[in-house]
Parts: structure tokens; sequence; C-alpha cells
């Protein structure tokens, strides 16, 4: 049976993932920070994407057929407030880490003709105010994985991204006590010049809330990605990534900050 490891599989996408591909057949390496028993066929694995030592450990999984670099963290906020220490942790969990893990289990791949996922998002192409951060690590991810798609032709060994628009996760659950956070994190003079800002992202919230989509139809395109026999380049997840899409490439730059712009209340 193909084995495949996932990161952040605790929960979330990346659990959804892992028991579904495990009731496909698949031996399932769960990458998680606590581990604990998911289920049959899946072995938890310590991982904490901040660890050198948990990284280095990969190399000695049996065998591996597939990753599927899922984990993730999102920061939130407007640029000229972040935190620099939190943008540079949002880069190398989102980012370093992704290449760090792959280094690490390429060598696994390799005789095998196994195959790289990244789960990035549809804020990998299409930056929205307040994710500025969470947005660069993404475009930084689409880069990461166009790159390796060429180079490892030679072994054969396909890199596809998945780009989820809004699903139904912890992320969206608790966005109200996520912007309450982001809020509370500003000095009285940001919160004051970005007003607009959050009012209008906690105004588009809840309409974002009730459009997100259940965490199977990822799990689902990440099975697609692991069996089509051409897997894609990009597989983009969900009616509102798709939509998102379409304005970006048949809209003027300016024509699409208008409508981000009102969509936030700016």
């Amino acid at each position: 049976m193909p084995s495949v490891l996932i990161t952040g599989a605790g929960r979330g996408i990346g659990l959804a993932i892992a028991q579904r591909l495990a009731g496909a057949g698949w031996n399932v390496y769960a990458g998680m920070r606590t581990p604990r028993s998911l289920g049959e066929r899946i072995t938890p694995v310590k991982l904490d994407l901040t660890n050198d030592d948990h990284i280095a450990e990969l190399s000695s999984l049996p065998s591996l057929d597939a990753v599927v670099n899922n984990a993730g963290i999102f920061v939130g906020g407007p640029v000229e407030v972040l935190d620099l220490d939190d943008v540079r942790h949002q880069l190398e969990v989102n980012v370093v880490a992704q290449v760090a893990v792959t280094q690490a289990v390429l060598p696994l791949l390799r005789p095998r003709r196994g195959r790289v996922v990244f789960i990035s998002s549809a804020n990998g192409r299409l930056a929205v105010p307040m994710t500025g951060a969470y947005s660069a690590s993404k475009f930084a991810l689409t880069a990461l994985a166009d790159t390796m798609r060429i180079e490892l032709r030679p072994w054969h060994i396909p890199v596809s991204l998945v780009e989820p628009g809004a699903i139904d996760t912890d992320l969206w659950r608790d966005m109200d006590a996520t912007i309450n956070s982001t809020v509370g994190a500003l000095k009285p003079e940001h919160r004051k010049l970005y007003a607009r800002h959050i009012a209008g992202l906690r105004k588009a919230a809840p309409k974002m809330q009730r459009g997100t989509a259940p965490v199977d139809i990822v799990a689902a395109t990440v099975e697609r990605a692991l069996t089509d026999r051409r897997p894609r380049d990009r597989y983009v997840v969900g009616n509102d990534a798709r939509v998102q899409e379409l304005l970006r490439k048949v809209l003027p730059t300016r024509a699409m900050d208008s409508i981000l712009a009102r969509a936030f209340g700016i």
C-alpha cells in the first residue's frame, strides 16, 4: 500500500486528509505537535515545524510515496502595524518549514517517483486587506511549487498546489476571536487609523463564515492530486476561490483593488 506524510494532521484540513487517505488504503504518517491515535492505518509522528530535530527525523521513515505539506498558521492585521517577530514566525512556519520537510523526505520519494502536495490558499494568488503576512507566505508557496515542479522533472516527481477558499475550520469558526485579538494588540492610534478597515472586516466576517465549504472537499481534492494519472499543477477548491481566480484573471488591478476595498469597507 502507498504511504504518505501529512503535516498538521491533528485537526482541520490535515485531519480530514489523513482520515480520507487511510480509508482509501494509504498508510498515513500523521505529523502532529502532540501525537495521538487517529485510527487504523494512521501512525502519529511528533512533528513541530519549528523543531529542526523533528524535521530531521522524517528521513528515518521506512518508505514514502507522497508528502502533503498542510501545516500552517495565520497572522493578521494591517502590514504597517505587524510585529516583525510575528511576520518572521509566519514565514518560518508557512514557508521555510515547508521547504525543510520536503528536503527531508525527497530522498524517500525519489526512488518511488512520489508526489509533493502543498496546501496553499486562494490568498496565494489574490492578497486581500488585513492578511498581508499570510498572503505573502502563500504567494511564496506558489513560487516554490512552480520552481520545484520543473526542478524535479528528471525524477518524475509531480508537485501540485491545492488552493482552497474559505473552509470550515477553526480559523473561520473563531474569526471573531481572531479579529478581537488582532485589534486588541493594536496601539490606540492605530485602532483609530484603521477603524474603517476593522469595521469592514467585522461586517464581512459573518458572510464569509456562512460561505465556508466543508473540509471534506479539500481532502477529496488532495486524494485526486495524489492519484490522478496526470496530476495538475493547481487544484482550486471552493466556489469562492474559483470566483476570485476568475476575477483576478479578467479584471485590471485597479478594478480588483476597488472591489476588495469596497468589500472590506475601505
